[in-house]
Order: structure tokens, then sequence, then C-alpha cells
């Protein structure tokens, strides 16, 4: 019963939940699209030069965001670049793909780009409890955030373990490969045949998270992300 659990989580419903975020984000989009247009304009800049880089600058590198809450800020600024280190560590597991050597033990970043994200997202949830945040948050704010950080805690253990254990984690880099290239070519083996040993049950609930984090997500305020260089856009021109 266990294994049938363990296969439904690591297998049909990654693609679930892939499937939902996808489809969830397109609505969430068509909603904003279709809705009546704002009634009064968000030009707030008056710049029309060069308007769409601006734009672009403006939506990684948050400038208001560093005058106005210089700390928050720079959490920002971590998060955002370990979030992206992070997609390249996922993306270097796939055996087409090789940043790190194809025979190295350990994770991009040796264990640091988790250090990062763990420490931003720790702050985001802890802000939540204080006040003026707390007043403007909803009950989403704090379950997505508390999704987001076990899911990193869970990776973290995947990722130290093979960074930076002498023994390492029982399941290694390449036997991650192994799973995540059946699920790009949508060959539905069951994972346990490669990701064996007592270790499986931590990726099992890695992955579980990260499956409600995705399907969380299109109805959480993080959908704010697909709409950053477009409204930054609107404000300059």
């Amino acid at each position: 019963m266990v294994d049938k659990i363990l296969y439904v989580i690591t297998v049909p419903m990654v693609y679930l939940a892939v499937a939902w975020l996808v489809l969830g984000v397109i609505a969430r989009i068509v909603m904003v699209v279709r809705a009546p247009a704002h009634p009064h304009t968000l030009k707030i800049f008056p710049q029309r030069k060069a308007a769409p880089l601006v734009a672009l600058w403006e939506s990684f590198t948050m400038p208001t965001v560093r005058k106005t809450k210089p700390r928050f800020w720079i959490f920002l600024m971590l998060f955002h670049a370990g979030f992206g280190a992070l997609i390249l560590s996922h993306l270097d597991l796939l055996p087409q793909i090789s940043i790190m050597p194809e025979d190295s033990p350990h994770m991009l970043g040796w264990g640091a780009v988790g250090v990062a994200v763990t420490i931003s997202v720790t702050y985001f949830l802890l802000r939540r409890f204080a006040s003026p945040v707390r007043e403007v948050s909803v009950p989403a704010d704090y379950l997505l955030l508390f999704l987001l950080l076990l899911t990193v805690l869970t990776g973290d253990t995947i990722s130290w373990g093979n960074s930076w254990s002498e023994d390492g984690f029982v399941i290694t880099k390449q036997d991650f490969g192994i799973y995540l290239n059946g699920l790009l070519h949508f060959i539905f083996e069951d994972p346990a045949d490669t990701l064996y040993g007592s270790h499986y049950v931590v990726v099992a609930i890695h992955i579980f998270l990260a499956n409600l984090f995705m399907m969380v997500l299109p109805f959480s305020k993080i959908m704010h992300a697909f709409f950053t260089v477009a409204l930054n856009r609107f404000r300059r021109v």
C-alpha cells in the first residue's frame, strides 16, 4: 500500500501538479486581461525612452523596494538569486545537461544555494507575523510560505547529504537524473526501482510538498510575478 502511495506522489501527481499550475496560471492571466480597464492611469513615471528595457531592469532590481525597505530588498535579492540557481541545479540533474561534472556527487553551489533560499523564505514567513505586514496577510500567504519552506528544507536534506556528508545521501545525483529523465520522457516506471533505500521517503516527501506548492501557487499573491514586467511597462508609457 505504501509503495503505491509513493508511486502516485512521485509520478502521476507530478504531472497533475504541473498541469494544474499551467492551467491555473493561464486562467488567472486570462481573467486579468479580460477584466474591465482600470479607471485611473498607472502611468506614474512619464519616461518613454527605452521603456521596455527599463521595465525589465526594474522588475529584477526593484529599486523602489530598495529605497523604501532596504532589508526586505536584500532578502528578495537573495531569494531570487537562490531560486534561479535552484532551477539550474535541478536541470543539472538531467543526464542531457552537465553544469557540474557528470560524475560529481555535489549539487550546484555545494549546498549554499539551499542555505540562501532557506534563510530568505524563513525571513519572509517570520515577517508575516509582524506589523504592518500581519494586518494585510491572509491564511493563503502563510500556507504558501510554509509549504515553500518545508519543500526547501527537505530539498536541503538531500542536497546537504550529497555535498556535505562524508558518506553522502543514499540516493545519488545520478539516481535523481534517471528519475527526472523518466518524468521528462513520460516513462511511467516506478521510481522506487532507481531511488531505492530508506532515503526514498525523504525524496517522496520533498516531491509531495513541491506538488502541493505548485497547485496552490496560481491562487496566491505570488501570481504577481507573472505580471511584474507588464506593470512596470505600463507605468513607463
